[in-house]
């Protein structure tokens, strides 16, 4: 979203972190993704890292508009979504990969970052004032995944900020633009090109 929204020209390839490409193990021995490679040779191996590159490049929406204190504020919550709310969303949507497990606990432990978020949206309509910043975007795909392991649980929630805030930002453009099905990529095979206004 944040490479799209900044008009950066770049290629996707998608593709199966199951049958890894061993360009992709090549460019980042961690070999998950995002991993972008730059023009310059330098590797982006955090979401985070990716969206700062290009909104430092061109922010057009106003992303960081939350300064000084509000910004460490943003940079704190994201870390809290992308550590200790991921490691449970990933034993409550994928206990079977974990020995031993409990999805239900996960669940639990993960419900209690929702329930933070949805504190912060009873004040107001994203997380961080009265329009989408950085944090709603960095935030919002691990909320998706959450909500989708049991969409009829997440629903059932009496927490209607957060389902108000997940549903705009699901159907806003910087979502919809880009969240399309892509053929995987194999070694040889052309990328799969998405033009922007500079080259970056």
């Amino acid at each position: 979203m944040a490479l799209s929204i900044s008009g950066q020209s770049y290629e996707i390839r998608e593709v199966l972190l199951r049958d890894k490409p061993n360009e992709l193990v090549r460019l980042s021995p961690k070999a998950t993704v995002p991993v972008m490679l730059l023009v310059t040779g330098e590797v982006l191996e955090q979401s985070l890292d990716i969206m700062h590159w290009a909104l430092k490049k061109n922010d057009p929406h106003d992303w960081f508009n939350s300064k000084g204190d509000d910004l460490n504020d943003m940079l704190v919550l994201i870390k809290e979504a992308d550590e200790n709310f991921k490691y449970h969303l990933d034993r409550y949507k994928y206990a079977q990969r974990y020995e031993n497990a409990d999805s239900l606990f996960h669940r639990s432990e993960g419900e209690k970052f929702l329930k933070l978020l949805n504190r912060r949206l009873n004040r107001n309509d994203y997380l961080f004032g009265i329009r989408p910043s950085l944090a709603d975007y960095a935030i919002v795909p691990f909320v998706r995944q959450f909500a989708n392991t049991d969409r009829g649980w997440f629903d059932s929630m009496s927490f209607s900020p957060l389902h108000e805030w997940l549903n705009d930002l699901l159907t806003s453009e910087p979502f919809t633009k880009i969240m399309r099905k892509y053929p995987v990529w194999h070694m040889g095979d052309k990328p799969i090109i998405l033009c922007g206004d500079t080259k970056g």
